[in-house]
């Protein structure tokens, strides 16, 4: 696309960013960077801005007489807008999808991101291994990196956030309860706890259960029934997989604690999230943000946080932690798209994941990370980023993009029905037609490269 229309088409959002440069150390990389500015935009978020300041540096020392014009800003939207608008296009964007202003959805309706084929087949600088085999399983050849279906990735991963089910670990010593690997496990476990005046499960909000829907859909029948739901694929929603994961979410309404539906909002979320606090639900399903979002909440005495994995359907079956993905790509209209490139595959290495580990206090998606980062986060950090460690498998990504369909939103339908299912207002049976409906109508409008 034309920088002309990319920045008018940008004009109508909002816009976050990132990073700048790496490797390039012989003489003749020199002579042909020197002088270069690598323009990095990067959302400051929970993570702060420290770690970018020392990326930069130490990649300017390993290119000399390149420049790294970095802007980090929690309102970096307003603040590069204007850029954009006359043409003037970061070399290298740290941004996440998902997110209100969907600058990032906008390059991937637009066709505007650059192909990462030459990053992933780069060594990481300094390490004898090339960035695609550094990464972790799971974490490329998703819709949240590979957005067309067309085998290629536009966006790549940078920090992780896994979820699950949450739940106090001295409850269940003190009761002598077994954390359920099953289904079939978990519902026992609910009937045993309702004796005990325990609800099994609480929710944040029906929002919430995005995570869980697709943690459930890739225990059910693999990646690919997940991808089905995804890609609008035909017939899914009637399929004996998909209709399992309907039924067991339906079956939650029996073990729900009575007072979340009413809280299940933007102002009563965290009455709902006090409830495994004080003890009066077992389980929440959440993110590795919940811990310090609850920090200041009065909770029962000796309290400890304990995170899992969400349970499969069959004994020894795969269980799955959907995670949610940072991403940083490069857009197509980008000046200095090689040396763009460079400080991506940077990114991966041991330094830049030590950098970030110590000043961010996360993590990246690459083998090795969790041992690097153990000394710069709590044992409860650890313990949640290293679920996919201990047995559990990724899944992440979203859904196809495609053209607007009017009187489609499906989110509301996909969790947002949730609810009215909890409630008894809709049947399972309910939910299930009118994801099938949805699903056909946006299915023609998805985008194709």
């Amino acid at each position: 696309m034309r920088k002309g229309k990319l920045a008018f088409i940008l004009s109508a959002v909002m816009i976050t960013s990132m990073f700048a440069g790496c490797s390039g150390d012989t003489k003749k990389d020199e002579a042909k960077d020197k002088g270069k500015t690598l323009k990095i935009a990067a959302f400051e978020g929970g993570y702060g801005k420290v770690y970018w300041e020392k990326l930069k540096e130490n990649f300017e020392k390993t290119h000399k007489g390149v420049t790294v014009e970095l802007t980090v800003s929690s309102n970096l939207e307003e603040k590069i807008r204007p850029q954009i608008q006359s043409g003037n296009i970061p070399d290298f964007v740290y941004l996440a999808t998902n997110r209100k202003d969907a600058l990032t959805e906008t390059f991937i309706k637009e066709q505007s991101l650059q192909d990462l084929t030459e990053v992933l087949e780069k060594d990481v600088p300094g390490e004898k291994v090339k960035v695609k085999d550094k990464i972790l399983p799971g974490f490329l050849k998703t819709s949240a990196t590979n957005p067309y279906s067309d085998g290629k990735t536009y966006l790549a991963p940078l920090f992780y956030s896994p979820t699950g089910l949450f739940y106090n670990k001295t409850l269940f010593k003190e009761k002598g309860y077994e954390l359920p690997k099953t289904w079939d496990q978990m519902f026992a476990l609910g009937d045993k706890a309702k004796k005990d005046g325990t609800a099994l499960l609480a929710y944040s909000t029906a929002g919430y259960f995005d995570t869980t829907l697709g943690s459930m859909l890739a225990a059910s029948g693999g990646v690919d029934t997940f991808q089905g739901a995804m890609s609008y694929k035909e017939g899914f929603w009637k399929t004996s997989e998909s209709k399992t994961v309907l039924d067991t979410i339906g079956k939650m309404k029996n073990y729900l604690e009575p007072t979340v539906v009413p809280n299940a909002n933007s102002q009563g979320f965290k009455n709902n999230q006090q409830l495994v606090l004080d003890n009066k639900a077992l389980f929440i399903p959440n993110g590795t943000w919940l811990p310090d979002e609850m920090k200041d909440a009065p909770r029962a005495n000796g309290f400890e946080w304990g995170f899992m994995a969400y349970p499969s359907f069959k004994d020894g079956g795969d269980r799955y932690s959907y995670n949610f993905l940072e991403q940083m790509y490069i857009p197509k209209d980008a000046a200095n798209k090689e040396l763009a490139e460079d400080f991506m595959a940077y990114m991966y290495s041991d330094e830049a994941v030590a950098i970030i580990a110590e000043n961010a206090k996360a993590v990246v998606p690459v083998k090795g990370s969790i041992d690097i980062a153990k000394k710069y986060l709590s044992p409860l950090q650890i313990e949640m980023l290293s679920v996919y460690d201990n047995g559990a498998l990724p899944i992440m990504g979203n859904f196809v993009a495609t053209t607007p369909v009017e009187g489609v939103n499906f989110n509301d339908i996909y969790t947002g029905t949730i609810d009215s299912v909890m409630t008894g207002n809709k049947t399972v049976a309910d939910w299930q037609n009118a994801l099938d409906d949805a699903s056909n109508k946006l299915r023609v409008a998805i985008i194709k490269k």
